[in-house]
């Protein structure tokens, strides 16, 4: 039975940039629009190693297609990578190809192929999966890298398997703020905050729960004899159980129950404080009414008094006429 991989990894950690992932799902929606099944797309990474560590800074995309239903015909442009790699050459000599991509989701049969064909281009390539789908809880990015399988009894087999690396997302200073740019104008204004962090704490969750599913699942497939025992594995389980809090001790749990009451006296106050001014808001509200219908009721008043007025100030207005066109005759008379 294969015991363990051997990891001798070139790279102590891989480091995916935001460019690269926003390439990377570019490619996939563009080929995704000119055809109706959703196929994986491949690329090439470009990048710098500096004391172990793999900054991929960089990526383009490559023409390649594949038998779905026989994976060992599969179909990848030489010419246009050869054109493109000198290309950026010109450009940024800095910059090597250091690996490829795929948008996976899973390694498949024929990555081993593709990875000797991309061996030409680099000694250690590594191979970064990245997920681009919208459902997607957690970091998109798993990278990879091609060794050489050795057995229990020291012997080495002659194909290479895919072992994993470690990776992360980070961007330099000038990244961030074009990455702060775009997450503005992609941002919602009208989300409040405290919905974005709630949110944010679900997809953690989330995260968690899938993570520990796999690892239930894998230690199932370990009991039952499907997969070999990893020594490996099992101590970074182990180092995780390490870490967990013990939840009997008493200095914990007051701890814990101190820090809950702390939360639940914050909103307590919070409500308080909401209902009180919702009762200002209220009495408030009842003497801005009161006070328009006083003045409703003034308005009304007013405008049925210069009525009785006009009614009374024609018909004296006609007597004073009739009377001084009274005295006119007289003295005409005269």
């Amino acid at each position: 039975m294969d015991g363990q991989v051997v990891k001798k990894g070139l790279y102590e950690e891989v480091v995916v940039h935001p460019l690269v992932l926003l390439s990377v799902v570019d490619h996939f929606r563009r080929v995704e629009e000119d055809d109706t099944e959703s196929k994986r797309v491949i690329g090439v990474l470009l990048g710098e190693a500096r004391k172990g560590r793999l900054d991929v800074t960089s990526s383009f995309a490559v023409p390649f297609e594949e038998d779905e239903n026989d994976p060992s015909i599969w179909f990848l442009d030489h010419s246009y990578l050869e054109k493109m790699c000198g290309m950026f050459r010109r450009i940024n000599a800095k910059e090597k190809i250091v690996g490829w991509y795929s948008t996976g989701p899973k390694i498949r049969t024929n990555d081993l192929d593709i990875q000797a064909l991309i061996s030409d281009y680099h000694p250690n390539p590594v191979f970064v999966i990245v997920d681009v789908r919208p459902d997607m809880v957690g970091i998109p990015t798993s990278a990879y890298a091609a060794e050489q399988e050795i057995r229990d009894d020291g012997t080495q087999k002659e194909e290479k398997t895919f072992t994993h690396l470690p990776s992360s997302i980070e961007a330099f200073e000038a990244e961030e703020i074009g990455v702060e740019h775009l997450l503005r104008d992609v941002k919602d204004n009208t989300v409040s905050t405290l919905a974005t962090q709630v949110s944010e704490k679900i997809h953690s969750l989330n995260g968690l729960e899938t993570r520990l599913r796999e690892i239930k699942k894998y230690m199932d497939h370990v009991v039952d004899g499907t997969l070999p025992v990893n020594h490996e594995i099992l101590g970074h389980l182990q180092d995780a159980f390490n870490l967990l809090p013990n939840l009997n001790m008493e200095s914990y749990v007051k701890a814990f129950a101190v820090k809950t009451n702390d939360m639940m006296l914050v909103t307590y106050l919070s409500s308080l404080i909401r209902s009180v001014i919702a009762l200002h808001d209220l009495i408030n509200n009842k003497q801005i009414m009161k006070e328009k219908e006083k003045e409703l009721d003034a308005a009304a008043a007013a405008a049925a008094n210069p009525k009785k007025d006009g009614k009374e100030g024609p018909e004296s207005a006609k007597e004073e006429e009739g009377g001084d066109a009274a005295e006119a005759k007289k003295d005409d008379a005269k």
